[in-house]
C-alpha cells in the first residue's frame, strides 16, 4: 500500500534480531559483582577518536544538511536517528527520557553529509523542576532546532492519547522557528490497524496545509521524481499561514536563553488552543524499525543538503566518545528492564578504558546505587540480572567497535 501526503511510503512491516554469541565470566562478592563480556564489533574506538579530532575531509563539493529530530517523549526519535546514521549510536528504550542530552550521529554518501540532531522528548520547565530533570532535557531541543536547516517533528500515530494533537511544547518550538523548515513524519504507522485513519491524522496535525497548498494525495513516485528532477527544493520554505510566535526568522539571543522566551502570553494561549502546524514543508508516514522506509527518508535529506562544508570526518558516525557509547549502551538496558524509579536512580563511572598492544580494550564501568533493595534487583538472583544488562549491552557495542573487547561491570553502594 502506498500513499503520498507530502511524501508516501510502502507500509511495510518487518523485524530484524540480530544476536550474537557473547562469552560470560562472573564472579560474585557481597554487593559487588563483576561481568566480564567478551565481544567482536564494527568500528575501532581508538580510529573514531582520532577521526573526532581531525579536521573533516572535504571533497570538492561538499554538501551538508544540519536535520534536528524533535517530538514527544518516546515517538521513536532515537530509533529513527539510529536508522538514518546507520548504527545504534544513540540509546533506545521504552521508558521516557532515554536520552538526557542532544547528541549528534553523521551519515556521509559521496559528497554530502548529514547530521543528524538526536534530542530529548520535549517537555516544559514544570515537569523538569518537579521531576529534578537534567536541565539539558529542557533547553537541549531547542538550541539543536536552532542549529538546524530542517526540523522533523516525529509522532507516534499508534498512541491513540497523543497521535491527533502536537504537543504544547512541539507548536511553540516551531512557532519561535518559522524560519527554519520543517516536515512532519508519522512513525510506528506498522502499530496502527486502521491504517485509513493516516488521512485524518494528518490533516489534523498540518491544519490541512503541506508546504502551502491544501493537503493533497500523490504517489510516492511522483515525488520522488520532483525531488531527483530538482522541480521540489528541499529544506527551503514555503509560504504558509501567519500562525502565533515570533516573527520569521527571529532566533534565542543566546543559548542559555529559555523556550517560550519570544511568545507573548496571547501567542502562548492561541498555541494552547491549536492542534496542528500549517507550515509542513512535506510529511513522511515510516516505521522506524523499517530500514526500506528510513533509506526513502535519507534521500529525500540528502537531495535537500546544501554547499557547504562538512562538519566531521567522514570516519564519524557520531560526536559522542567511545566511552560515551559504551554508558549509553549499558543505561539502555538499565531503562529496559529495571522498574520504575530504579533505573534513574543508577549513575556510572568508567573507571577504565585500556587499550592493550593487540588492540583489545579492557574496560570496567562501575555502576552506583543508593539504596540496597535497588542494588539486589540490579543484581539479581545467581547475578541474572547483570549478566543480562551485561550480555545485551556487549551485543549492541558489536555494532560499534571492531576489535576484542572486555566489559567488566561493577555494581556499588553510594556512600
Amino acid at each position: 500500500m502506498a500513499m503520498k501526503l507530502g511524501i508516501a511510503f510502502d507500509l511495510l512491516q518487518k523485524e530484524r534480531n540480530e544476536r550474537s554469541l557473547c562469552h560470560l565470566y562472573f564472579p560474585s562478592v557481597l554487593f559487588f559483582l563483576i561481568m566480564e563480556v567478551l565481544f567482536w564489533s564494527v568500528f575501532f574506538s581508538g580510529k573514531h577518536k582520532s577521526s573526532l579530532v581531525n579536521d573533516p575531509d572535504q571533497p570538492e563539493n561538499s554538501k551538508i544538511l544540519k536535520v534536528a529530530i524533535i517530538g514527544a517523549p518516546n515517538a521513536g526519535k532515537s530509533t529513527l536517528s539510529n536508522q538514518l546514521v546507520g548504527k545504534k549510536v544513540f540509546a533506545v528504550s521504552k521508558k521516557v527520557h532515554t536520552t538526557r542530552s542532544q547528541a549528534q550521529g553523521i551519515f556521509t554518501e559521496d559528497d554530502t553529509q548529514i547530521v543528524v540532531l538526536d534530542t530529548p522528548g520535549l517537555i516544559n520547565a514544570s515537569k523538569v523542576k518537579r521531576h529534578q530533570l537534567e536541565r539539558s532535557l529542557l533547553v537541549d531541543p531547542w538550541i539543536s532546532v536552532r542549529e538546524a536547516d530542517l526540523v522533523l517533528v516525529v509522532v507516534d500515530v499508534s498512541d491513540r492519547w497523543t497521535r491527533n494533537k502536537l504537543g504544547f511544547e512541539v507548536l511553540s518550538c516551531l512557532a519561535q522557528n518559522q524560519h527554519i523548515p520543517a516536515a512532519l513524519v508519522l512513525n510506528k504507522v506498522d502499530l496502527l490497524k486502521n491504517k485509513s485513519m493516516l488521512l485524518d491524522i494528518t490533516v489534523e496535525l498540518t491544519e490541512g496545509i503541506v508546504n502551502g497548498k491544501k493537503l493533497e494525495v500523490r504517489s510516492a513516485v511522483q515525488r520522488f521524481c520532483e525531488w531527483e528532477s530538482g522541480d521540489v527544493e528541499v529544506g527551503v520554505t514555503s509560504p504558509c499561514p501567519r500562525v502565533p510566535g515570533v516573527k520569521s526568522g527571529t532566533a534565542f539571543a543566546s543559548p542559555a536563553a529559555l523556550p517560550n522566551e519570544g511568545l507573548c502570553k496571547e501567542d502562548l494561549r492561541k498555541l494552547r488552543d491549536k492542534q496542528g502546524w500549517p507550515c509542513f514543508q512535506d510529511v513522511f508516514m515510516l516505521s522506524a524499525i523499517d530500514s526500506e522506509e528510513v533509506e526513502t527518508l535519507k534521500r529525500y535529506l540528502v537531495v535537500g543538503a546544501k554547499p557547504g562544508p562538512w562538519k566531521y570526518h567522514s570516519g564519524v558516525l557520531t560526536d559522542q566518545s567511545p566511552e560515551e557509547i559504551c554508558t549509553s549502551a549499558v543505561r539502555e538496558r538499565l531503562l529496559e528492564y529495571l522498574p520504575q524509579e530504579v533505573p534513574y536512580n543508577v549513575s556510572q563511572t568508567v573507571e577504565m578504558w585500556h587499550e592493550n598492544d593487540n588492540g583489545a580494550l579492557d574496560i570496567m564501568v562501575k555502576l552506583y546505587v543508593t539504596k540496597e533493595n535497588h542494588l539486589k534487583m540490579l543484581i539479581g538472583q545467581g547475578g541474572h540480572m547483570i549478566g543480562r544488562i551485561a550480555r545485551e549491552a556487549g551485543q549492541d557495542l558489536m555494532n560499534v567497535f571492531r576489535c576484542e573487547v572486555k566489559l567488566k561491570l561493577s555494581v556499588k553502594m553510594k556512600k
